[in-house]
């Protein structure tokens, strides 16, 4: 298989963005698709349609943005620099993006592995002082090496494709599985029933509070996965109903010396700072931060229910202030109301809600595997490292 050297500007047509003024409320809201960094940054799939927001032919012809084809790959060039997609139809982007409008010698797909392959290169070239910034001249000027025939293009970003395309049905899966869950809980639990017993959280649960070391002392916090897993928010905002990872850990000896409070395996927890209520199930023994409550339990069959209880709570009632961020303390979340259900109707929800859950937790690992394998492959493929000349599509 054959390789050539190339700049992005040869593989394609460098295009930036801009915003429509938000002081002239008709430039928004009308048919045109409208990416912004933020867009990218919840997205988690490939191919993007739509953001949220949308702008009006006024509001395109007021400023500098241009309309962009399906097969566009999508690239933040500033706060952050290096999100990737494909657009699925015609789009425009804020002034966030240098996206690229590719060429006929190079696939679209193999354009978007390939800018996923070279971001921290890329994002290395950025400049500025408030924040990095990729300008077009310099994404244009970017060397990168790409197979000669298009079809080799094809087949090595058929290969990543696969993979991603199993964890986003993976996900999909997920998502109906929780909107049956949720469904079931809303039709078993919402009229009331006076058998019920309605108490404080921490009459029911073992509520403990996780922690931070001080971060002015660097040897306490560690970015090697054999360390303690010590989720944060951002975790819990990423990670699905299940959580069995982080993007940062401590080590043994934090644990020890700070007296971290250890989550076992299967305990609910949720964040009651910044942002409440976002809500997980631990998948194995771990760590928190100090904005993370944790809800433990000798009745694991309550758990299942207790994940849909908090999900469905309405945390505006707990706070004290006009900012539900700020208002909503430890002390109460340890004395938020929980409504606890008779024996029968916990037993019938957890047998059948189980299986369910435990769906989900598998697709969450074959998903994480898969995406260790990606990104694995990913440097392997795109150096010529593994030749897939004799590959079949």
């Amino acid at each position: 298989m054959e390789w050539i050297e190339k700049t992005l500007g040869e593989l394609g047509d460098i295009v930036g963005g801009a915003t429509p003024s938000t002081k002239h409320e008709e430039y928004y809201g009308g048919d045109i698709a409208w990416i912004t960094p933020k867009d990218l940054s919840l997205f988690k799939g490939r191919y993007i349609s739509c953001g949220e927001r949308s702008i009006t032919e006024a509001g395109l012809a007021s400023c500098s943005a241009q309309m962009m084809p399906s097969n566009t790959v999508l690239f933040t060039s500033r706060a952050p620099i290096g999100y990737v997609a494909i657009a699925r139809q015609s789009v425009c982007t804020n002034q966030g993006f240098k996206s690229v409008v590719p060429h006929e010698c190079v696939d679209s797909l193999f354009l978007y592995y390939l800018l996923k392959f070279n971001k921290e290169r890329i994002e290395a070239m950025g400049s500025g002082t408030t924040f990095k910034e990729v300008s077009g001249k310099t994404m244009k000027a970017v060397q990168v090496r790409i197979p000669c025939k298009i079809e080799d293009q094809k087949k090595i970003a058929s290969i990543l494709d696969s993979i991603d395309s199993k964890i986003e049905n993976n996900a999909k899966i997920n998502d109906n599985l929780q909107q049956q869950v949720m469904a079931l809980f809303h039709q078993m639990f919402d009229e009331s029933n006076s058998n019920r017993k309605n108490i404080r959280a921490e009459e029911y649960f073992d509520i403990s509070i996780g922690k931070t070391p001080p971060r002015k002392e660097p040897q306490w916090f560690s970015k090697d996965s054999s360390d303690c897993v010590w989720v944060s928010i951002s975790d819990m905002g990423s990670c699905g109903l299940y959580i069995g990872d982080s993007s940062e850990y401590l080590t043994h000896d934090a644990v020890e010396r700070f007296n971290v409070k250890i989550v076992p395996d299967n305990t609910v927890i949720l964040s009651f700072k910044l942002t409440v209520g976002r809500v997980a199930i631990t998948d194995g023994c771990m760590t928190t931060n100090e904005a993370i409550a944790h809800f433990k339990t000798s009745q694991p069959k309550i758990n299942e229910y207790l994940y849909c209880y908090l999900k469905n709570f309405n945390f505006q009632t707990m706070g004290s202030t006009s900012s539900i961020a700020t208002a909503v303390n430890s002390k109460m979340v340890k004395g938020m109301p929980f409504i606890v259900p008779t024996d029968e109707e916990l037993e019938k929800f957890h047998s059948i809600v189980l299986p369910m859950f435990t769906m989900i937790k598998s697709n969450q690992r074959e998903s994480k595997h898969l995406a260790k394998l990606r990104d694995a492959l990913l440097p392997k493929l795109m150096s010529g490292e593994i030749d897939v000349s004799d590959v079949k599509l």
